[in-house]
């Protein structure tokens, strides 16, 4: 059984349906990259699993346990954050403060977890007393994954984790991505930057107007024409 099992759901904003049947698994030691073009409902079912957006038909299902419309606080409990790609850190919090609100359902000694995160993230340490707010865009997208990591997740959601940094900045974060993964962690993610994603994922799903259009490991994926033709720019 797959960690996260994401069974033919439908659902949408308000009365709109943005998902129309969308399949996705992960197993507990892959990194997932979901692609696919604007509007395909990539961030949609991210949300849709993490209980930002209802579900109306459909089953999510989480280390063996249904999670389908949970609310994010209960979600959170079973193993599985989420990064969203915007509004992901608390910008008048110094680095640190940022770090302990992520613990926010611990009641266990958090340092462990500190430690491990400056060890992922260096900058962040250098850092730990700035505001998140006069950040890098990198860093605090470091910032944002770190504070994720306080909760020990099964699971680590991502959203755009590298929209709008430098070549530089966004070859680091998928190098940490890979680090953290390494580390018994699992990833799904949402990612523009297709081909460098699915170079090092394991899996890859590609949705086209809510639904599944093609579902292959990285490599299979990168080397199909009609993948490449139509939504890796060639």
């Amino acid at each position: 059984m797959a960690l996260l099992e994401v069974k033919r759901i439908v659902g949408g904003y308000g009365g709109a349906d943005i998902l129309h049947g969308v399949n996705l698994e992960v197993e507990g030691d892959e990194i997932v990259v979901i692609i696919g073009p604007n509007g395909a409902g990539k961030s949609t079912a991210m949300k849709a699993v993490f209980g930002l957006v209802k579900i109306r038909e459909g089953v999510v299902r989480f280390d063996g346990a249904a999670i389908t419309n949970l609310r994010p606080d209960r979600v959170v409990r079973h193993g599985l954050c989420y990064v969203p790609q915007e509004r992901n850190v608390f910008p008048t919090l110094s680095v640190h403060e940022n770090l302990e609100m992520g613990a926010f359902i611990r009641s266990d000694d958090i340092r462990p977890e500190i430690a491990r995160v400056y060890e992922i993230f260096p900058p962040l340490k250098e850092r730990r007393t700035s505001r998140a707010g006069d950040l890098s865009g990198g860093q605090r997208q470091m910032v944002a994954i770190g504070r994720a990591l306080m909760l020990k997740p099964k699971l680590l959601m991502l959203d755009e984790p590298t929209a709008g940094l430098s070549p530089k900045m966004i070859e680091l974060i998928f190098d940490r991505i890979r680090e953290i993964n390494r580390l018994g962690i699992g990833v799904l993610m949402v990612e523009q930057n297709a081909k460098l994603a699915l170079s090092f994922a394991h899996r890859g799903y590609v949705l086209a107007m809510g639904q599944n259009r093609f579902m292959d490991t990285g490599p299979n994926l990168l080397a199909n024409r009609e993948v490449a033709e139509m939504f890796l720019g060639g």
